[in-house]
């Protein structure tokens, strides 16, 4: 048995807008320099991952992209400093968070195997 913990960010409406699958989209789109790229190796629409980005922008009020537009590829996309530095403050939310959520599973998780012995033993 294993605890598994998903969180995410948000808004006033309680839509969200960050999540680790934002925060995956972002690690890529640095990676590769690109959000049409990102979204491909993620294997989710272009649209879907353009959309993720929108609304992350407009929950946040920042910018977390840079667009390149034009050129020959007319693709391209890096990362704002705010951008990154919000990659980064969110990976380690998700790491402090996960640290701490162990211990009280740890004691549910003890708590649970006392109660199953003591319900089998009857």
């Amino acid at each position: 048995m294993e605890l598994k913990s998903k969180f995410y960010i948000v808004d006033d409406e309680g839509e969200k807008f960050m999540g680790i699958g934002v925060l995956w989209l972002l690690e890529r789109t640095k990676a590769l320099g690109s959000l049409r790229k990102a979204a491909k190796d993620m294997t989710i629409s272009y649209t879907k991952a353009f959309n993720m980005i929108r609304r992350l922008e407009e929950s946040l009020g920042m910018e977390v992209l840079d667009r390149r537009k034009g050129g020959s590829s007319r693709d391209g996309a890096t990362l704002t400093p705010f951008g990154t530095s919000l990659m980064e403050a969110y990976q380690e939310f998700q790491d402090e968070a996960r640290r701490l959520v162990m211990e009280p599973y740890e004691r549910f998780s003890r708590r649970l195997e006392q109660m199953k012995e003591e319900f089998e033993n009857g």
